[in-house]
């Protein structure tokens, strides 16, 4: 069989590490071949491709040195910061809250992944190998084409990035390498800069490239005028996402929302635009309109996990368990086991009064839970399946073995105060009482446990 034929058939079938041994093998024997230089450049690419949409980070953050937000102290109801610390509504009054004070989702997405500091390309750039020049002489027009077996696949500082530019069947594969797999944005943004001037401003996929490098360089409104030019050439959903990303960085969401409505009187009824509105409208605090958008979801994509989910829980903390159940149940039928599933499905078995599942369930959870923060949640769970048992003693043990797999559990601390004030130890109370204070300030309910004692 033709080694290229082979190398373009293992790259369709994904199996990018086969494509770029086939690839290199080419390439040893004529160094200069330019379609399996290409083709091995982008199964390099795609082997550590991220969605840059569903990394990014959460719009949420520290940001008092950022110029870019309009306004330190905006109205309420126009900015994602003032949406946080609003009154939540009767019906979701017991709904958990994250350490920003903002109610949980029902599906946990990448964004929202505090554990793993930085997006998503910062931490694949923090990963890239070292590319350095070679100290071999060879001639400027050669030396990206050719390659060291010990040495990096191109020699990014020996490119010429203008010759490149004008080349269309180059040049989007080698924005993409420089992007994704080397992480290098400069020389990225100076590519999808050259690539523009020489198709004379027509090209809107390079506005968007650009906007891209615009974001990971913080310049956001720059970013914004890309994206703004290139809707203005064609209208395109992924556009239209970005324009509502960055319009949640500099904390506009109401000029978000704006845009995903016109998104939506572009491509009527696009599950991927409906799920950015709905995800809007569940930071803004107005539930009741986020689930209407996620039914919108399921009517027009039956398989979409994440509104089912949210759906699910819309109705577990609307005092309606036996309809979450029946979603969780979806879930569950579509194939996904995961331990956080399994929880909710013990937690609606628990309300609905179908006990006989219930520990089953949360055994299910505990054997696929495999980090410490997942597995404490599960137990305090547990802890109030024992007190609707009237085990208290259970309880008890449950609660400290949450705590010791998340020693910063503030609920589970506050639940163990109440207890041990059950069983009379006043002491035990106040340090677990303490505790729960110091580890979430936050927290509505050690503050009011707190004031209640002390009136004692």
């Amino acid at each position: 069989m033709d080694p290229m034929y082979l190398a373009l058939s293992l790259f369709r079938r994904r199996r990018y590490d086969k494509c770029i041994e086939v690839c290199s093998s080419i390439l040893d024997k004529q160094p200069l071949d330019q379609a399996a230089w290409c083709l091995k450049m982008r199964a390099l690419t795609q082997r550590v491709y991220v969605d840059d949409l569903e990394s990014e980070e959460s719009a949420i953050q520290d940001d008092f040195l950022d110029s870019n937000v309009v306004a330190t102290a905006p109205r309420p109801g126009t900015s994602l910061r003032t949406s946080v610390t609003a009154a939540p509504t009767k019906s979701l009054g017991a709904r958990p809250r994250t350490s920003t004070g903002r109610p949980i989702s029902g599906m946990v997405r990448t964004s929202m992944q505090s554990s793993r500091t930085g997006s998503g390309l910062e931490r694949l750039r923090a990963s890239r190998g070292t590319t350095g020049q070679s100290a071999r002489a060879i001639r400027l027009g050669t030396a990206a084409m050719l390659t060291q077996k010990d040495g990096p696949f191109i020699q990014v500082s020996r490119l010429n990035l203008s010759k490149y530019s004008k080349n269309k069947a180059l040049n989007k594969s080698l924005f993409e390498y420089l992007f994704y797999h080397e992480g290098d944005v400069r020389n990225a943004m100076e590519l999808a800069v050259s690539a523009t001037q020489s198709c004379e401003f027509k090209d809107w996929w390079w506005k968007i490239q650009l906007a891209k490098c615009y974001i990971a360089l913080n310049l956001i409104r720059d970013a914004e005028q890309q994206v703004k030019s290139a809707l203005k050439q064609h209208p395109h959903v992924e556009s239209y996402i970005r324009l509502v990303r960055i319009y949640l960085k500099i904390d506009q969401p109401l000029t978000a929302t704006e845009t995903c409505k016109q998104a939506l009187e572009k491509f009527p009824q696009d599950v991927s635009i409906m799920t950015e509105l709905a995800r809007l409208t569940e930071a803004l605090n107005e539930p009741q309109a986020s689930v209407k958008y996620y039914r919108s979801i399921v009517i027009e994509d039956a398989t979409n996990t994440e509104a089912i989910a949210c759906i699910g829980m819309y109705h577990f903390y609307n005092n309606q368990p036996e309809l979450a159940l029946r979603y969780y149940r979806r879930v569950l039928a579509m194939g996904a086991h995961s331990a956080e599933l399994y929880n909710n499905l013990g937690l609606c078995c628990l309300y609905s009064q179908q006990l006989d599942l219930t520990l089953a369930c949360f055994q299910r959870a505990l054997d696929l839970a495999t980090d410490s923060l997942i597995k404490a949640d599960v137990w305090y769970n547990l802890s109030y399946v024992a007190i609707a048992a009237g085990d208290i003693a259970l309880a008890i043990q449950c609660l400290s073995l949450c705590l010791c797999a998340d020693s910063s559990h503030s609920s589970a601390f506050n639940n163990l105060a109440v207890l041990y004030h059950k069983n009379g130890r006043t002491h035990l109370t106040k340090a677990y009482l303490e505790s729960a204070r110091g580890h979430q300030p936050t927290l509505p309910e050690p503050v009011y446990n707190s004031d209640i004692l002390q009136k004692m």
